[in-house]
Protein backbone atom coordinates (compact mmCIF):
# COMPACT_ATOMS: atom_id res chain seq x y z
CA UNK A 1 0.00 0.00 0.00
CA UNK A 2 1.53 3.57 -1.32
CA UNK A 3 1.88 6.24 1.13
CA UNK A 4 -0.71 8.41 -0.72
CA UNK A 5 -4.33 6.81 -1.91
CA UNK A 6 -4.92 7.71 -5.76
CA UNK A 7 -7.82 8.90 -6.59
CA UNK A 8 -9.90 9.20 -10.22
CA UNK A 9 -12.24 11.92 -10.17
CA UNK A 10 -15.14 11.10 -12.47
CA UNK A 11 -18.08 13.53 -12.90
CA UNK A 12 -19.71 15.00 -16.18
CA UNK A 13 -20.01 18.80 -15.10
CA UNK A 14 -16.80 20.42 -15.28
CA UNK A 15 -16.83 23.00 -12.89
CA UNK A 16 -17.78 20.41 -10.47
CA UNK A 17 -15.05 18.05 -11.85
CA UNK A 18 -12.13 20.35 -11.46
CA UNK A 19 -13.27 21.66 -8.08
CA UNK A 20 -13.03 18.16 -6.91
CA UNK A 21 -9.59 17.70 -8.06
CA UNK A 22 -8.52 21.17 -6.57
CA UNK A 23 -10.20 20.12 -3.27
CA UNK A 24 -8.64 16.53 -3.05
CA UNK A 25 -4.94 18.11 -4.13
CA UNK A 26 -5.10 19.76 -0.81
CA UNK A 27 -6.10 17.14 1.43
CA UNK A 28 -3.43 15.26 2.89
CA UNK A 29 -2.54 11.64 2.10
CA UNK A 30 -4.38 11.97 -1.14
CA UNK A 31 -3.31 12.47 -4.72
CA UNK A 32 -5.37 13.34 -7.79
CA UNK A 33 -4.36 10.37 -10.69
CA UNK A 34 -6.63 11.43 -12.80
CA UNK A 35 -10.21 12.88 -14.13
CA UNK A 36 -13.49 11.92 -16.36
CA UNK A 37 -16.21 13.22 -17.34
CA UNK A 38 -18.53 10.21 -17.91
CA UNK A 39 -18.53 6.59 -16.99
CA UNK A 40 -17.31 4.93 -20.35
CA UNK A 41 -13.86 7.35 -19.76
CA UNK A 42 -14.12 6.45 -16.19
CA UNK A 43 -13.72 2.69 -17.20
CA UNK A 44 -10.94 3.36 -19.59
CA UNK A 45 -9.02 5.47 -17.23
CA UNK A 46 -8.94 2.92 -14.22
CA UNK A 47 -7.50 0.48 -16.62
CA UNK A 48 -4.54 2.52 -17.61
CA UNK A 49 -4.30 4.30 -14.28
CA UNK A 50 -5.21 1.40 -11.41
CA UNK A 51 -6.19 4.37 -8.67
CA UNK A 52 -6.96 3.13 -5.44
CA UNK A 53 -10.41 4.78 -5.19
CA UNK A 54 -13.00 6.30 -7.89
CA UNK A 55 -14.79 9.23 -7.11
CA UNK A 56 -17.92 8.36 -9.01
CA UNK A 57 -20.84 10.39 -9.96
CA UNK A 58 -24.03 8.81 -11.20
CA UNK A 59 -25.67 10.38 -13.52
CA UNK A 60 -23.78 10.90 -17.11
CA UNK A 61 -23.90 10.27 -20.58
CA UNK A 62 -22.86 7.72 -22.57
CA UNK A 63 -22.02 5.08 -19.48
CA UNK A 64 -23.96 6.07 -16.26
CA UNK A 65 -21.88 5.74 -12.89
CA UNK A 66 -23.91 2.89 -12.07
CA UNK A 67 -22.73 0.80 -14.78
CA UNK A 68 -19.22 2.15 -14.66
CA UNK A 69 -18.95 0.85 -10.92
CA UNK A 70 -20.25 -2.37 -11.76
CA UNK A 71 -17.64 -3.22 -14.49
CA UNK A 72 -14.85 -1.54 -12.61
CA UNK A 73 -16.00 -3.85 -9.68
CA UNK A 74 -15.81 -6.60 -12.73
CA UNK A 75 -12.28 -6.12 -14.02
CA UNK A 76 -10.71 -4.63 -11.16
CA UNK A 77 -12.26 -5.48 -8.34
CA UNK A 78 -9.40 -4.26 -5.66
CA UNK A 79 -10.35 -0.31 -6.84
CA UNK A 80 -13.25 1.06 -4.24
CA UNK A 81 -15.86 3.06 -5.48
CA UNK A 82 -17.13 5.98 -3.53
CA UNK A 83 -20.30 7.74 -4.97
CA UNK A 84 -20.69 11.33 -4.76
CA UNK A 85 -23.50 12.63 -5.97
CA UNK A 86 -26.96 15.18 -5.73
CA UNK A 87 -29.35 11.70 -5.62
CA UNK A 88 -30.40 10.05 -2.22
CA UNK A 89 -33.10 8.34 -3.58
CA UNK A 90 -34.06 4.60 -2.65
CA UNK A 91 -33.40 3.26 -6.58
CA UNK A 92 -29.93 5.20 -6.87
CA UNK A 93 -28.77 4.24 -3.34
CA UNK A 94 -29.19 0.34 -3.91
CA UNK A 95 -28.52 0.31 -7.58
CA UNK A 96 -24.61 2.28 -6.32
CA UNK A 97 -24.44 -0.54 -3.58
CA UNK A 98 -25.05 -3.43 -5.57
CA UNK A 99 -22.86 -3.09 -8.49
CA UNK A 100 -19.98 -2.56 -5.57
CA UNK A 101 -20.32 0.68 -4.15
CA UNK A 102 -18.80 0.95 -0.69
CA UNK A 103 -18.93 4.74 -0.21
CA UNK A 104 -21.86 7.14 -0.60
CA UNK A 105 -22.38 10.62 -0.42
CA UNK A 106 -23.88 13.74 -1.31
CA UNK A 107 -22.37 16.65 -3.00
CA UNK A 108 -23.58 18.88 0.09
CA UNK A 109 -20.33 16.42 2.01
CA UNK A 110 -17.40 18.78 3.25
CA UNK A 111 -13.76 17.97 2.63
CA UNK A 112 -13.63 15.60 5.85
CA UNK A 113 -16.36 13.86 4.83
CA UNK A 114 -15.20 13.23 1.69
CA UNK A 115 -11.36 12.00 2.96
CA UNK A 116 -13.00 10.03 5.77
CA UNK A 117 -15.02 8.00 2.95
CA UNK A 118 -11.47 6.99 0.98
CA UNK A 119 -9.53 6.57 4.04
CA UNK A 120 -12.71 3.92 4.87
CA UNK A 121 -12.77 2.11 2.18
CA UNK A 122 -9.43 1.47 1.22
CA UNK A 123 -9.13 0.37 4.49
CA UNK A 124 -12.16 -2.35 4.25
CA UNK A 125 -15.05 -0.76 6.00
CA UNK A 126 -18.08 1.18 4.12
CA UNK A 127 -19.24 4.81 4.38
CA UNK A 128 -22.96 5.98 3.93
CA UNK A 129 -23.94 9.52 3.70
CA UNK A 130 -26.02 9.18 7.77
CA UNK A 131 -28.44 10.62 5.26
CA UNK A 132 -28.28 7.70 2.93
CA UNK A 133 -28.05 5.42 6.09
CA UNK A 134 -31.29 6.40 7.16
CA UNK A 135 -33.02 5.74 3.86
CA UNK A 136 -31.41 2.44 3.64
CA UNK A 137 -32.55 2.09 6.91
CA UNK A 138 -36.25 2.79 6.14
CA UNK A 139 -36.19 0.56 3.09
CA UNK A 140 -34.68 -2.53 4.86
CA UNK A 141 -37.44 -1.78 7.73
CA UNK A 142 -39.94 -2.35 5.36
CA UNK A 143 -38.57 -5.85 3.84
CA UNK A 144 -40.22 -8.49 5.76
CA UNK A 145 -39.04 -11.07 3.88
CA UNK A 146 -38.46 -14.30 6.64
CA UNK A 147 -34.84 -15.19 7.18
CA UNK A 148 -33.91 -18.77 8.92
CA UNK A 149 -33.65 -18.49 12.30
CA UNK A 150 -31.35 -20.65 14.10
CA UNK A 151 -29.90 -20.85 17.79
CA UNK A 152 -30.58 -18.04 20.13
CA UNK A 153 -32.22 -16.12 17.25
CA UNK A 154 -29.86 -15.85 14.81
CA UNK A 155 -30.69 -15.66 11.29
CA UNK A 156 -28.96 -17.98 8.81
CA UNK A 157 -26.90 -19.97 11.58
CA UNK A 158 -24.83 -16.95 12.35
CA UNK A 159 -23.13 -17.45 15.91
CA UNK A 160 -22.95 -15.43 18.09
CA UNK A 161 -19.23 -13.85 17.33
CA UNK A 162 -19.89 -13.90 13.87
CA UNK A 163 -23.29 -11.67 14.95
CA UNK A 164 -20.87 -9.19 16.74
CA UNK A 165 -18.74 -8.79 13.90
CA UNK A 166 -21.18 -8.25 11.71
CA UNK A 167 -22.63 -5.18 13.86
CA UNK A 168 -19.04 -4.18 13.71
CA UNK A 169 -18.93 -3.94 10.13
CA UNK A 170 -22.14 -1.86 10.68
CA UNK A 171 -20.84 0.54 12.05
CA UNK A 172 -18.15 1.29 9.57
CA UNK A 173 -15.49 -0.53 11.40
CA UNK A 174 -12.37 -1.78 9.34
CA UNK A 175 -11.37 -5.33 9.82
CA UNK A 176 -8.03 -4.23 11.78
CA UNK A 177 -10.71 -2.34 14.24
CA UNK A 178 -12.91 -4.76 14.38
CA UNK A 179 -9.83 -7.30 15.68
CA UNK A 180 -8.65 -4.60 18.46
CA UNK A 181 -12.46 -4.38 19.74
CA UNK A 182 -13.01 -8.18 20.04
CA UNK A 183 -9.35 -8.48 21.03
CA UNK A 184 -8.85 -11.30 18.39
CA UNK A 185 -6.02 -11.83 15.22
CA UNK A 186 -7.10 -9.96 11.79
CA UNK A 187 -6.91 -13.65 10.63
CA UNK A 188 -9.90 -14.21 12.56
CA UNK A 189 -11.88 -11.51 11.72
CA UNK A 190 -11.44 -12.45 7.99
CA UNK A 191 -12.52 -15.83 8.90
CA UNK A 192 -15.90 -14.89 10.75
CA UNK A 193 -16.42 -12.31 7.71
CA UNK A 194 -15.72 -15.26 5.09
CA UNK A 195 -18.50 -17.52 7.07
CA UNK A 196 -21.04 -15.51 7.45
CA UNK A 197 -21.13 -13.75 4.55
CA UNK A 198 -21.01 -17.40 3.07
CA UNK A 199 -24.26 -18.22 5.14
CA UNK A 200 -25.74 -15.06 4.55
CA UNK A 201 -25.51 -15.16 0.73
CA UNK A 202 -23.28 -11.88 1.24
CA UNK A 203 -21.78 -10.21 -1.45
CA UNK A 204 -19.63 -7.35 -0.02
CA UNK A 205 -19.66 -5.20 3.02
CA UNK A 206 -22.32 -2.73 2.03
CA UNK A 207 -24.27 -5.89 1.70
CA UNK A 208 -23.89 -6.59 5.07
CA UNK A 209 -24.68 -3.38 6.37
CA UNK A 210 -28.12 -4.05 4.71
CA UNK A 211 -28.58 -7.32 6.08
CA UNK A 212 -27.45 -5.94 9.36
CA UNK A 213 -30.35 -3.50 10.05
CA UNK A 214 -32.65 -5.67 7.93
CA UNK A 215 -32.60 -8.36 10.94
CA UNK A 216 -32.09 -6.26 13.95
CA UNK A 217 -28.23 -6.89 14.25
CA UNK A 218 -26.89 -3.36 13.49
CA UNK A 219 -25.53 -1.40 16.92
CA UNK A 220 -26.38 2.31 16.13
CA UNK A 221 -25.53 3.18 20.00
CA UNK A 222 -22.29 1.70 19.87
Amino acid sequence: MSDKTRILVVDDQTVVREGLVLLLELLPGLEVAGSAGDGEQAVAMVAELRPDVVLMDLRMPRVDGVEATRRIKRDHPGVEIVVLTTYADDESIFAALRAGARGYLTKDAGADEIARAVAAVRGGAAQLDPAVQRRLVEAVAGDERPRRQGRGGLPDGLTRREAEVLALIARGRSNTEIAGDLFISEATVKTHINNLFAKAGLRDRAQAVTYAFQNDLADPSG
